[in-house]
């Protein structure tokens, strides 16, 4: 973990609200898939939890929803730009525990972090599906980038305006283990049809490295830290009536 000053190479919008944000950085600090950084707004007092899609050793790529004032000002920023970020944030998936043929499943914003996996995947020598899951085809991002590593991806639109209709939890009947990551009713759903399996949540965020307790949760471990223990966590102890 370490807050460093990175440059802007690359600002781009993606889709309508989505922004693909590369930034050249010293050293970035990821190690794994699912982790995340803090970037610094400019004259905003909190940072922005933002996961990471796909990383070296010194470049990083953020894709970001613009949702309120300080993403707004992000997707503003221009290559050349520098923002502060610590980088190198919270647990991400273990690869150790993942099986051949696993799926990997992202919804939303939380799409990203599933091609940083299925690069490390595909590095591992390991199989896996991918179900990607889009409001509908005007939405649509990075598909091209997944498809660059794998020929095994179901999409689903709500709409049905691409690929299958319906939601991610409509690909498949149950599955012996999955890596998701997406909005927390999604990942509810996922839970009666997933046996095993690691999940990415998603909360409010004070300093991001676990000092302040604020992205605090119930586990069946007891409390931990979505920024520190997490954000991806064994779906086995989450305690859903809790989240």
């Amino acid at each position: 973990m370490r807050d460093l000053r990175s440059e802007i190479l690359e600002n781009k919008k993606l889709a309508e609200g989505i922004y693909r944000m590369t930034l050249e950085t010293p050293k970035s600090e990821f190690t794994r898939p699912g982790q995340f950084a803090m970037v610094e707004v400019p004259d905003k007092f909190l940072r922005r939890p933002i996961s990471v899609s796909s990383y070296d050793s010194s470049r990083y790529t953020l894709i970001y929803k613009v949702v309120g004032e300080g993403t707004d000002i992000m997707s503003r920023m221009e290559p050349g730009d520098y923002v502060k970020g610590i980088t190198g944030l919270g647990n991400g998936y273990d690869l150790d525990k993942i099986p051949d043929g696993a799926y990997l499943i992202g919804g939303g914003i939380g799409i990203p972090p599933m091609l940083g996996l299925l690069k490390a995947m595909v590095m591992a020598g390991k199989s896996c599906k991918v179900v990607l899951g889009y409001n509908s085809a005007d939405e649509m991002f990075m598909l091209e980038d997944f498809e660059h590593f794998s020929d095994d991806i179901t999409v689903m639109t709500a709409d049905g305006s691409y690929g299958q209709k319906g939601f991610v939890t409509d690909a498949f009947d149950k599955c012996e283990y999955a890596c998701a990551c997406g909005p927390l009713p999604m990942l509810r759903a996922l839970d009666h049809k997933v046996e095993r399996g690691q999940f990415s949540l998603e909360a409010r965020m004070g300093c991001g490295f676990g000092a302040c307790m604020g992205c605090s949760i119930r586990t069946v471990d007891g409390s931990q830290r979505v920024c520190k223990e997490g954000p991806v966590f064994d779906k086995e102890v989450l305690r859903w009536e809790s989240l």
